[in-house]
């Protein structure tokens, strides 16, 4: 039985992930980029869905100046996150996006690889309340499974991500199991689909960060 809403549990979800989702490594390179060119010091992060706590991680190798707490709806992937992190004077909190407590709180607000498990109207409660936990300029930035514009652009891209899973040793078996879940367990909008949304719960600026197969990073500035 699953212990999170990803394809795997939370004890193998690092060594696997990698293998699924093309330059997964790129989403935290990414997001430290920005942030270091946002030009905040001092900073308070929000990391909700924060999975095994491997962004935290790599900025905190990155950089001494970030207090971070930490929220996922997994208590088994919140436990793998505390362990990596144990002694980094770090808050651990069992809740998911849309249930988050903050108001006016955070610089900086990430959601990585956890918000397409919803539908459109609780991730506009997920965002809105990500909205909510960031200070007025804050940065949010966002992960997610995304569908392409037109059923044909969506059928080549899904060609490409076949290929690269069976190149990174993923058997027939596993192939079918992330197929069936796209549409399913995994719940893709667009790119522009994406923008909208979070223009709707208050954004002033939304902008695309990174791109690649079926993934997409965005951030937005309250």
């Amino acid at each position: 039985m699953k212990d999170n809403k990803s394809a795997y549990n939370a004890s193998i979800y690092d060594s696997h992930i990698v293998n699924v989702l093309p330059y997964y490594r790129e989403y935290t390179a990414q997001i430290i980029d920005l942030v270091d060119a946002a030009g905040k010091k001092n900073i308070k992060w929000l990391d909700s869905g924060c999975g095994t706590g491997t962004l935290t991680m790599n900025v905190l190798a990155h950089r001494s100046d970030v207090q971070f707490t930490l929220c996922d709806p997994s208590s088994k992937m919140l436990k793998e996150a505390e362990e990596k992190l144990e002694g980094q004077g770090i808050s651990f909190l069992n809740v998911s996006s849309q249930e988050l407590p903050f108001e006016d709180e955070f610089d900086v607000v990430t959601a990585v690889q956890c918000h397409h498990y919803l539908t459109v109207d609780e991730r506009i409660d997920a965002e809105a309340k990500c909205y909510k936990a960031l200070k007025d300029n804050g940065i949010f930035v966002m992960f997610e499974n995304i569908k392409m514009s037109t059923d044909e652009s969506d059928d080549i891209t899904l060609k490409r991500w076949v290929n690269f899973l069976k190149e990174h040793g993923n058997s027939q078996e596993d192939v079918e199991m992330q197929l069936s879940r796209r549409g399913t367990e995994v719940l893709p909008i667009t790119i522009e689909k994406h923008i909208e949304l979070l223009r709707e719960v208050g954004f002033k600026s939304v902008n695309l960060l990174w791109a690649s197969y079926l993934q997409a990073g965005i951030w937005a500035i309250k």
